[in-house]
Order: C-alpha cells, then sequence, then structure tokens
C-alpha cells in the first residue's frame, strides 16, 4: 500500500469506529532525519499502523506510546534524539544522526475525528488544502487554500500544506505502458490511461489506472474534461496519434498546466511529431523548464520496458518534486571540494 496520506485514511475510514485510533505526526525535526515535519502515521488497538514515520526503527516504540494516549484520552509529544547516547533513540539503535519530534494524537467522535473526514474528503475530490495541527488540544481542523487566509492560527502550531497525490496521464495503452503504470501506482499516483485505438488501454490489463479512456481523440478534446495532470507521458508508437495527444495537451487547461511532459522517441522523431502537429517546443507549457522532456527519462541503462519505465518516472518524479536527480553523494562531495578550496585558500 502506498505511504501517501490519501491511501492512509482510505484504510482507515471503514475502521474509524471499530477500534482506538491515534494520528502520530512529525511537529519538529533537527539536523538528519527519514522524514520531515508533517508527516503522519495512523495507529490503532489492534496492533495495525498505516504509514512511516522512520525506517521502521521509531514505530514499534511508537506503538508503545499509542497505549498510554488512548489510556490516558489525551495528546503526548515525545522526542527522540539520535545525538543524546541516553536517549530513546538510542537504545533503537537509530543512526540518522538528528532530532524528531512526534505528536500523539487519540481519534474518535469526541474530537470530530481530527477533522480527518474532512482531509479525506478534500484529497478524495483532489483539492490541496491546509491542515492545522492543534499541539495543546485534540481537535485539528483542515482549511482549503482560500479558508486559512482569514483563519487566525498560532505560528507557534503546525499548519501542514497537504497535496492529492500527483496525477500522471498517459498517452498510450501499449504493453510497454504496463510497468509504467504499475510503479506509478506503488509510488501512490492518480493514473488516467487514454488511447483512442479499440485494442489497446484494456482495463484489464492496466487494473492499476484509476481512469482508462479508450475513445477518439477528436469526441475526447470537445466532449470530455480530463483530470488536472501534474505529469504526461506520450507513448503511443506512432507519429500521428502522438501528434494529436500534443495537441490535446496544448488546447486542455487541465493538461498544459503539467510541470512533465514527456515524449517516448529520439529527437529527430520528436520533430515529425511537432511538425504533424503543427507545433514546435515553446508551444507546449512547462512551468518548470518551458520544453518538452525528449529524449525522455534518466540515463539508466537498461532497454527493457521496466527499465525504461523506471527511467520516465525517476524523470518526472525529480521535476514535480523540483530536485536536480543528482546522486546525493554528489552533493556531499561538492561540499567536500568546497571545503578543502577554502581551507587551500586560506593557507
Amino acid at each position: 500500500m502506498s505511504n501517501r496520506l490519501a491511501a492512509l485514511l482510505a484504510s482507515w475510514f471503514p475502521e474509524k469506529d471499530s477500534c482506538q485510533w491515534v494520528l502520530a505526526s512529525i511537529i519538529e525535526t533537527q539536523r538528519s532525519s527519514y522524514r520531515k515535519s508533517g508527516a503522519m502515521m495512523l495507529i490503532n488497538s489492534l496492533g495495525k499502523s498505516y504509514g512511516l514515520l522512520s525506517g521502521g526503527c521509531l514505530e514499534a516504540d511508537l506503538m508503545r506510546q499509542a497505549q498510554k494516549c488512548w489510556h490516558q484520552n489525551s495528546n503526548i509529544t515525545v522526542c527522540y534524539d539520535m545525538q543524546d547516547d541516553s536517549d530513546i533513540a538510542w537504545q533503537l539503535g537509530i543512526g540518522c544522526g538528528g532530532l524528531v519530534k512526534v505528536l500523539l494524537q487519540p481519534i474518535n467522535h469526541d474530537n470530530n475525528y481530527l477533522d480527518l473526514l474532512t482531509l479525506k474528503s478534500q484529497l478524495d475530490n483532489r483539492n490541496a488544502c491546509f491542515y492545522h495541527i492543534d499541539t495543546l488540544n485534540t481537535q485539528n481542523t483542515s482549511m482549503s487554500n482560500n479558508q486559512v487566509l482569514s483563519k487566525s492560527v498560532s505560528s507557534l502550531e503546525p499548519l501542514i500544506t497537504i497535496k492529492p497525490s500527483p496525477a500522471l496521464v498517459i498517452f498510450g495503452g501499449g504493453v510497454d505502458a504496463q510497468p509504467l503504470v504499475k510503479i506509478a501506482q506503488t509510488l501512490g499516483w492518480f493514473i488516467c490511461l487514454i488511447d483512442c485505438r479499440t485494442a489497446y488501454a484494456r482495463a484489464a490489463y492496466f487494473k492499476e489506472a484509476d481512469i482508462v479512456i479508450n475513445q477518439d481523440y477528436t469526441s475526447l478534446e470537445k466532449n470530455l474534461v480530463l483530470p488536472k495532470a501534474d505529469a504526461i507521458v506520450i507513448m503511443h508508437h506512432n507519429v500521428s496519434l502522438d501528434a494529436h495527444a500534443l495537441q490535446l495537451v496544448k488546447n486542455q487547461e487541465n493538461l498544459a498546466a503539467a510541470s512533465y511532459i514527456g515524449l517516448l522517441g529520439p529527437q529527430h522523431r520528436t520533430e515529425k511529431v511537432l511538425k504533424k502537429a503543427q507545433l514546435n517546443s515553446t508551444d507546449l507549457p512547462n512551468k518548470l523548464a518551458n520544453k518538452l522532456a525528449n529524449p525522455i527519462g534518466f540515463d539508466l541503462g537498461g532497454d527493457l520496458p521496466e527499465s525504461i519505465a523506471l527511467a520516465i518516472l525517476s524523470q518526472a518524479h525529480a521535476t514535480l518534486e523540483q530536485a536536480s536527480g543528482n546522486s546525493l553523494g554528489y552533493f556531499q562531495s561538492q561540499i567536500t571540494n568546497n571545503i578543502k578550496q577554502v581551507i587551500s585558500h586560506a593557507g
């Protein structure tokens, strides 16, 4: 199951009154930590938990702390300090080297389920919103983007921006689209698969997709409002269909706002597609790079559909997260080199 909040709430909702529940939220971190402030997980009295606040090292102790939370029916704050060798964090064998402060809150009818029902509704409708964690009381609130402007919230209490899972729209329902859909589903993304060819994009082959559309692109443009896309991948292996998809991207407002638009195939093929669509690269909106990602994906090696899917989603993921895509070791080596240069100049 995905660790995205929408998936956690979907698992919690049917069982919300069948047992006792606790919401565990990271409210403060210092230095290195597995997850940052705003990360949440749900724990119940049957021994189940949904989500992760660490790589698995804190969860057993959080289960123990949750029992105190139920018995006291009040908030509990737990601090794990990986720098203090007398702290419980050392006994748990955590080696991140930072500090993590976690707030545990009972979830029940009396505190309006911490307004998680409203939050779930917002995410189910794919709306971004704000979630106010009240560290002093037991009643959190969920607000839409415009509501927060008029609501007074203490600057000392976390106000978390909650976004729906990224929406991936794939044009082309061939065999090589199957691993792309499966990996995106593992990431917890919302997936819309589109293909006008009757022999393609069959729902039986793409069970992980949230929406499968199989109809003529002309009627699609006129009659259907497609979901708002964060990332788009075009992979028909057909120049004319790819060109039509690019025209849809340009003309549909929900598609044109995508941060990532990728077209499968080499550069010379892309030129044919753009010419067929009577477009040039500057006609395709991309708010981060203002250009089409082509050739698509990172250079990860491998030519199997699974490898290509991983390369595509890695690039799309980095774009959506506004990350460089470089190795994390690259930044450490840059810091080391900078220190060496400073020492050299100082000497």
